[in-house]
C-alpha cells in the first residue's frame, strides 16, 4: 500500500517533463511531477471548497 508507484508517460511528455524539471531547478523529473500534481490537486480541493460555500451561501439566501 506505501511506498513507489510507476506509471508510464509517453516519450514525447517525459521529454518535455525532464526538460521544464531541468529548467525549474528540480533534482528530478519525479520531483517535478510530485510538485506539480500536488499543485494541481489542491487547485482542484479548493475549487470543491469553493463549490461547497457557495452552495451553502443559496441555502441559506445570501445567492441567487
Amino acid at each position: 500500500m506505501f511506498g513507489r508507484s510507476r506509471i508510464t508517460l509517453d516519450k514525447a511528455l517525459l521529454t518535455r517533463v525532464q526538460r521544464h524539471a531541468v529548467q525549474s531547478g528540480y533534482s528530478s523529473a519525479e520531483e517535478f511531477i510530485t510538485h506539480v500534481l500536488e499543485r494541481e490537486m489542491a487547485h482542484l480541493e479548493r475549487a470543491a471548497s469553493d463549490e461547497e460555500v457557495k452552495k451553502r451561501l443559496q441555502g441559506l439566501g445570501y445567492l441567487d
